[in-house]
């Protein structure tokens, strides 16, 4: 059974570092065919497609000739078949699953998986799984060359998110969610797949055109992270073929394949007995198994069926330790204990005791969190279990030491880890972690209803991937339920638990220093051995924190208005302390209740004239507490609720915002509602935050990824502080003082506006609001200038950045200005659809063309709340030499799309992408919160929002050339190189 174990993951404690640390549990090496990610997309009312009615859905499929129903997923298991999914397995071996879902209405979500990837490849095939991926999408049987992406924008897919790849160390897996899919758009796409799998273009001239987008993509990886997981696979799994097989491949085996040598690994790999299709959408899964007996049907493998590779065991007589020194990494330590992979079959008994294992991890980690909270030697610290590419069943420990003094960090954790290997947890610390996984549970249960095809097709495809099968949320659920009614999750098993995961065939770590040590790996080995018993420290007591001891609110609002926006269906609310609501009560998403509350002046109420400790925010203001009670009481308040806090800056005001459920959002009102009146000011969370600022800044300026995330946005706003990473000189002077002295008075003051979206009664939603937000006192308003948004001015040679990273990476920049604001959402809606043409061309151009380019982007940015201060922007990862290629060739785009209207079909292709997108986005209430976002003091956003449906279908050719016109100006632009640094 897949889902439990994603289910703990999802319950992973929150990551509180943006430092990019690769991992083992995430796949190492992954690589995907994804195209540019998309820019801000347009926002619209669009009308999704009419749903064909649905026969019984537990109904099974009617029989097919030729075609096997068993359910083949469930061979071995004692597991409730999902009875929503139907199985059939064709003549020629290829099995499907389909099954009828409606969210969002009318798409369907396809996914194709063949059994192989890079642990598939010969010692001279490395990085065939994913260069055939590639060239699948350039051309196949039944798609000349090119064209598959522009047929799938006709029929409204967007490539590189609604049709993309991925290659894992295992298995290949072809995406399509078709949106406002149609019988005959749909059998369009299966044959296009079909031909896809059994016969791409292999030929010299695709391979030629091909072979430089993948190597720009291998190139455009950043080095650090990749030199990182390389050495981390290379150590833990010594001795097996995933130790030296990254998906991407080899510079020399991708410079030597021939049409010939990726021919002979299709015809080995691309066969019917190792494809699974997939389909979950908004149709009758008779007419899906149909469509997919009728296209796979007929294809043939080639030769014999070859039997699987040995992925090899772990050995005990490898190296314990092993080292690297990336300067641009902050000082790392992963541990990781191994045991063999091996199947098991999926049964119930088998998911109850990993549940247990994972309740001993979660605690754990728990541990480790709060003591990393407390203040120590190490920043973060986690443990997980996971299956490895059916290579080594694992237990990890990643460490993020504070400074350079690993060592200390890493016995700290050890200690953490004998200490729950000797002694057993109390019942109820095994109760807090329980109480999270039922919610976990409990709620997929109830937003069954609303879970989106796409997600059930990627579910079965990790299913598929580690040999388990997929059950029915009420199913997981009863299994949780099961094991502990028959007291599965005792001090005595957790323990028992804790002491089997950290047992194994081998045990091996790697440490990242940023400076060479000469004895670095002596020294992990020596800390592994260690005796770390007198480094355990007290455990933290559990104590009972309820509601009822949060600080006191005052008496309830009164409601002073009350006005509904009928053409919306929302109702905008007015209390007597000046709160305001926007309400949107509806049932679109059971279970589900979005909340976000929007405070003070956002960005214009920073200081735009010096630095300051805004930049913490959103590491420590959260993290800080709450009144007497600090971030660890507050876990253990909203245990087993679905509660959140999470805190962001927008354009015009500072937002708290939360996913909650009907049965907890007035709760979680409460205790957003104190946050802001009584915020705890533990001068540990501002600590953590400056340090783990401190230790990637190192990394700034290793690639120009990094350079363009410390530098650009700073840069685009000419200089003005609010925006980008501070000067490390500004990070050392923050203090928790200093921190409190700019927070205390904005969280204190300017308007409120609570917007309460999803699943709620309008009547109790209003009482909610009117015992939280409508019972504080009445807040100050704030005034004065607000600060202007500026633009860099044209540069007539472009801004140089450098890194440090390798010799054949660099990034270049161009950007225009435009505007902001409520009042020209006309020119926004224009603007939008015209960088969808912009990133389109560049794609083309730069990729497919010339291989130049593995990701550009383009985006129009117009900000709602500021008066200007938007942008059109092209990004684009390229050699150094193609700096000025990738300028030139934006600059000739830019010009041309202002010279001359767009012909038919390519706004055709263009635009019905974006109104599916749309639609779907539509069709969730985080989509219309966020649009809306300041409505009720801003009225222009709600009758922006009334007409975009109808300004966006009216936008024609002459509309984007108007746009282009007035702001893809020469004499505007402004450029940025980001190049190698002089050795």
């Amino acid at each position: 059974m897949a889902f439990p174990s994603r289910a703990m993951r999802r319950l992973a404690l929150p990551v509180l570092l943006g430092l990019a640390i690769p991992v083992i549990g995430q796949v190492p090496g992954q690589t995907d065919n994804r195209s540019v990610p998309q820019g801000m997309p347009v926002s619209a009312s669009v009308a999704p497609p009419p749903t064909t009615p649905a026969a019984d859905p537990l109904a099974p499929l009617p029989p097919i000739p030729g075609v096997d129903q068993t359910p083949w997923l469930y061979k071995g298991s004692d597991l409730p078949q999902d009875k929503m999914w139907k199985f059939g397995r064709l003549a020629n071996g290829l099995r499907f699953a389909v099954r009828r879902n409606g969210v969002p209405p009318g798409q369907v979500a396809v996914r194709v998986r063949i059994d192989a990837g890079a642990l598939n490849e010969q010692a001279s095939e490395r990085g065939f799984a994913h260069l055939i991926e590639h060239l699948s999408f350039r051309g196949s049987q039944y798609v000349p060359d090119g064209e598959a992406k522009r047929i799938w924008q006709r029929l409204g897919a967007t490539f590189g998110s609604d049709s993309n790849a991925s290659t894992t160390p295992t298995q290949t897996v072809y995406q399509l969610d078709l949106p406002g899919a149609t019988e005959a758009g749909l059998d369009e796409s299966l044959k296009i797949l079909s031909g896809m799998m059994a016969a791409p273009s292999l030929t010299a001239q695709s391979l030629n055109a091909e072979r430089p987008v993948v190597l720009a993509e291998r190139r455009e990886q950043p080095g650090p992270q990749v030199r990182y997981s390389d050495k981390l696979r290379e150590t833990f799994f010594a001795g097996q073929p995933l130790a030296e097989r990254s998906p991407i491949g080899q510079l020399k085996t991708l410079e030597a394949a021939t049409p010939e040598t990726v021919k002979a690994f299709h015809d080995r790999w691309y066969r019917p007995e190792r494809a699974v299709v997939i389909i979950s959408g908004d149709m009758d899964p008779a007419l899906l198994a149909r469509l997919v007996t009728k296209n796979f049907g007929s294809w043939q493998g080639v030769g014999p069926n070859p039997p699987d590779p040995d992925f090899g065991k772990p050995t005990a007589d490898a190296a314990v330790a092993g080292a690297l020194v990336e300067p641009s990494m902050p000082p790392v330590v992963a541990m990781a204990v191994l045991r063999p992979w091996q199947y098991q079959d999926d049964t119930a008994i088998f998911n109850q005791k990993r549940m247990v294992d994972m309740v001993a991890a979660r605690l754990i980690s728990r541990r480790l969190e709060n003591r990393a909270r407390a203040g120590g030697s190490f920043l973060q610290a986690s443990v997980a279990l996971d299956d490895v590419s059916r290579s080594a069943n694992l237990t990890t420990v990643n460490v993020v030491p504070i400074g350079d003094n690993w060592e200390a960090a890493l016995k700290d954790v050890r200690a953490v880890v004998a200490d729950a290997m000797a002694t057993p947890p109390t019942q109820g610390e095994i109760d807090r972690e329980l109480a999270d996984y039922d919610a976990i549970l409990r709620n997929q249960v109830e937003t069954a209803r609303v879970e989106a095809g796409s997600k059930q097709a990627d579910d079965m495809v990790g299913a598929l991937d580690i040999r388990e099968t997929v059950t029915a949320p009420e199913t997981s659920y009863q299994i949780l339920r099961q094991a502990i009614d028959k007291r599965m999750f005792t001090p005595d098993t957790v323990l028992a638990s804790t002491r089997k995961i950290f047992q194994g065939t081998a045990t091996r770590a790697l440490v990242n220093t940023r400076n060479v040590q000469a004895d670095a790996v002596a020294r992990l080995t020596a800390a592994l051995k260690a005796d770390v018993r007198p480094l355990a420290e007290q455990r933290r007591r559990q104590g009972t924190v309820t509601f009822a001891q949060l600080p006191k609110l005052g008496t309830p609002g009164k409601v002073v208005s009350r006005e509904k926006v009928s053409e919306l269906g929302l109702e905008k609310v007015t209390f007597a302390n000046g709160t305001r609501l926007l309400l949107f009560a509806n049932d679109g998403e059971t279970a589900r209740v979005y909340l976000r509350v929007r405070f003070g002046r956002g960005y214009d109420a920073l200081p735009a004239n010096r630095e300051s400790p805004a930049w913490a925010a959103d590491l420590a203001l959260v993290a800080g507490g709450i009144g007497k009670f600090d971030q660890g009481d507050l876990d253990r308040l909203t245990a087993g609720r679905t509660m959140g806090l999470d805190f962001d800056v927008d354009d015009d005001a500072f937002a708290f915002n939360a996913l909650s459920s009907p049965g907890d959002y007035a709760d979680n009102l409460k205790l957003m509602a104190a946050k802001l009146i009584a915020p705890r000011w533990d001068a540990a969370p501002v600590n953590r935050a400056k340090a783990a600022m401190l230790a990637g800044y190192d990394g700034f300026d290793s690639s120009p990824d990094g350079v363009l995330g410390h530098d650009l946005e700073r840069l685009l706003r000419d200089g003005d502080p609010r925006w980008g990473t501070p000067p490390r000189d500004a990070v050392v002077a923050t203090t928790p003082q200093s921190f409190k002295a700019l927070w205390a008075p904005l969280l204190a003051s300017g308007p409120i506006e609570v917007s309460v979206f999803g699943d709620v009664k309008a009547d109790e939603a209003i009482k909610a609001v009117a015992d939280s937000f409508g019972a504080i006192p009445a807040r100050k308003g704030t005034t004065g200038p607000v600060p202007p948004i500026r633009f860099p001015a044209h540069v007539a040679t472009p801004v140089v950045r450098t890194h440090t990273g390798p010799a054949d990476q660099a990034a270049a920049v161009i950007a225009w200005p435009t505007g902001g604001g409520s009042a020209d959402d006309r020119i926004r809606n224009r603007l939008d659809v015209l960088a969808q043409v912009f990133a389109d061309r560049l794609f083309d151009r730069l990729r497919s063309q010339a291989g130049a380019s593995y990701s550009p982007q383009v985006a129009s940015q117009w900000p709602i709340g500021l008066p200007g201060g938007g942008r059109m922007i092209a990004i684009g990862m390229v050699a150094p030499d193609k700096v000025d290629f990738f300028l030139s060739t934006a600059r000739s785009i830019a010009a041309d799309l202002a010279s001359k209207p767009i012909d038919a079909d390519e706004l055709q292709r263009i635009k019905r992408p974006m109104a599916q997108r749309l639609a779907r986005m539509a069709s969730g209430n985080l989509f219309w919160m966020q649009r809306l976002g300041g409505a009720t003091y801003d009225p222009q956003r709600i009758e922006a929002t009334k007409r975009l449906a109808q300004d966006f279908v009216s936008i024609g050719p002459a509309d984007l050339q108007a746009v282009a016109a007035k702001y893809l100006r020469l004499d505007t632009d402004w450029t940025l190189k980001v190049v190698p640094r002089a050795k």
